[in-house]
């Protein structure tokens, strides 16, 4: 605990000076973050604020400058848009949920380094993020389409009116359930059905179909769909707002990087819109004042709401871990230090639980932010926490004013985010890479991009699991052939061997771990010895694991052998291996201690003796 509440002032002027600077990189992408989740501006303002802060003081990477990125926006926006649908659009319904999702994310994440299993991340292929990388920037580019064309699908009534008959039948179906909870759907009370019905206004059937709508129009394939709608009815002007912003962030990068070109694309095109009092769409209302914690997600609680997203935040867990130690290896390059893997999961996770108890999407160490810090003089973890105290007074002093942003200039600014998170590595490499991993990385891209993110990574890891078995199942097998000693090339110490004896015994070169993805190839040692052969040699020097399948694989083919009145030898059993092999009586009752060397030559001596 001393560790947490101990700093170092040492570097007190780089770190203030650190912090500032990246804040002032964090405020346009944690608005834009927040719109983009579907929880608006502020919310992205408060997990900037608070994962900063937090992650920065219990972390274990000093100069990590930790938010909202473009990956837990991403995962956050499809669970955000899940919840609300289930609660019949209402945001203020679904928002506790919401929350608690990202209040476990925190807590599993604190698990994890807790547990010291942070190192374990690191396995999970490059292909899987690769193709998850690039989905990210697809979704944020498309779904960033319609609102920097000005067209929102609610909004469109035509659209919406489209939508009325499903919107009829689905209030009509409510009414029946909760006849048929009161107890009230049976024939004698049938004009009551009736009765409700005739209820139903027409404002009520239309924000429903707005809220179909919306729903229809969301997510990539959603998006998509609609685009031709949103070209026939295009605001030139927030288009025109979106592509200054664009231009602007790409063009101002030629002149300089000293100064954020996403910040001066966001001050810029706000005060255009504002100053030639141009008719556009600003952002929504962001709060003054202290951020206050929602009690919703103590008092309203409801862990049947939650349960079907606990997989989600497990993914989000693992996605901000993974976010952040990458980014923390880039700080230690930068720094010539070596972060505590385990602490900075421990750390992020607080800050994604408190910034989820106080409203925040939940972020994870970003590099371009940790970069700017460390550049601008940041070494300790008081940068990190000045970040998020700047965000605070930014939030104070300007939270009313910030709300007049025009919504197409952060529409701009997410599709710059979109472009530059895509993994272009990984996709001008295609043409090189071995197919079973362009198979994975592309399968993981579109399920991600068109189905459901984190659905799409399970089966990536699954995928790339089972290729990475049969691969080394594959190898295993190439080297470990049952031949004769004729035929098989002798090992050195095998040169030797009586010629006499050479038909009679089959030696079986264990090389690799006898695994699950190689037992087949094993269970082959029984069919390829003639019955001439009275004696096996298996030499197990090389071969370090065995698991339970290969286990049992080995005892069906030397209980077969057995029965046969073969002679089974081994020859140097490791440590592993004999453990599993004394555990299920393998050694002694199928190979006696007898029938165990340590060397090749011991196994010689007994054949010449007993064959």
């Amino acid at each position: 605990m001393k560790d947490f509440i101990k700093f170092d002032f040492s570097n007190f002027k780089g770190d203030v000076f650190g912090g500032i600077t990246a804040g002032i990189v964090a405020l346009p992408l944690a608005l834009a973050f927040g719109v983009s989740s579907g929880l608006g501006p502020s919310a992205g303002l408060y997990g900037a604020i608070f994962v900063s802060f937090f992650a920065a003081m219990f972390g274990g990477t000093s100069t990590q400058i930790s938010g909202p990125t473009a990956p837990m926006t991403a995962v956050s926006m499809v669970m955000i848009a899940g919840l609300i649908a289930v609660n019949d659009g209402d945001l203020e319904r679904a928002l506790p949920a919401i929350l608690t999702v990202f209040i476990l994310a925190g807590i599993m994440q604190v698990l994890l380094g807790v547990s010291g299993l942070g190192k374990y991340i690191k396995y999970i292929p490059y292909p899987v993020v690769s193709g998850f990388m690039t989905a990210i920037g697809l979704i944020i580019l498309i779904t960033q389409i319609l609102p920097s064309l000005g067209y929102y699908p609610e909004e469109d009534m035509t659209y919406v009116d489209s939508f009325k008959p499903q919107a009829k039948e689905i209030i009509l179906d409510n009414i029946l359930k909760e006849e048929a909870g009161e107890g009230l759907l049976v024939l004698d009370h049938f004009e009551e059905t009736v009765k409700r019905a005739h209820l139903i206004s027409d404002e009520q059937i239309i924000q429903e179909a707005k809220t179909l709508a919306g729903a229809n129009a969301s997510g990539v394939i959603g998006a998509l769909k609609v685009i031709p709608k949103a070209i026939s009815h295009v605001n030139w002007l927030e288009l025109l707002l979106a592509l200054g912003t664009i231009i602007i962030i790409y063009g101002f990068k030629k002149i300089t990087t000293t100064i954020p070109s996403t910040l001066v694309a966001l001050v810029v095109m706000t005060l255009i819109a504002i100053g030639f009092g141009l008719d556009y769409r600003p952002i929504e209302e962001i709060p003054g004042g202290i951020p206050i914690p929602n009690m919703g997600v103590f008092t309203q609680f409801d862990f049947g709401t939650i349960s079907p997203y606990i997989f989600t935040a497990l993914t989000l867990a693992l996605l901000g871990s993974i976010d952040s130690l990458l980014t923390s290896v880039v700080a230690d390059n930068m720094t010539k230090t070596k972060h505590n893997p385990n602490k900075e999961l421990v750390g992020q996770g607080i800050g994604n639980s408190i910034a989820g108890l106080f409203g925040g999407i939940p972020g994870a160490g970003a590099t371009i932010r940790t970069v700017v810090n460390i550049n601008a003089g940041g070494r300790t973890r008081l940068s990190g926490m000045m970040a998020g105290l700047l965000l605070l007074a930014i939030l104070l002093a300007i939270g009313p004013i910030a709300s007049m942003i025009p919504a197409a200039v952060l529409a701009g600014i997410l599709i710059t985010v979109g472009i530059g998170v895509m993994d272009y590595k990984g996709l001008k490499a295609i043409p090189y890479m071995p197919k079973s991993e362009v198979i994975v990385m592309i399968i993981v891209m579109v399920l991600s991009s068109v189905w459901n993110l984190v659905y799409a990574v399970g089966i990536g890891m699954v995928l790339a699991s089972l290729m990475f078995m049969k691969k080394m199942g594959d190898l295993t097998a190439e080297h470990s052939d049952v031949k004769s000693l004729e035929e098989e090339k002798a090992w050195a110490d095998e040169k030797n061997f009586p010629e006499h004896l050479k038909a009679e015994v089959f030696v079986k070169h264990l090389k690799g771990p006898l695994f699950f993805g190689s037992t087949s190839d094993f269970q082959q040692l029984a069919k390829q010895i003639p019955d001439t052969a009275s004696t096996i040699i298996i030499r197990m020097g090389r071969m370090q694991y065995i698991d339970q399948s290969g286990l049992y694989a080995m005892e069906d083919v030397l209980v077969d052998l057995v029965k046969d009145d073969k002679n089974i030898l081994m020859v140097n059993v490791l440590n592993q291996p004999k453990y599993m092999l004394e555990k299920i009586d393998i050694i002694p009752d199928l190979v006696p201690e007898n029938q165990q060397f340590k060397s090749f030559d011991d196994a010689i001596v007994w054949v010449k003796n007993n064959i």
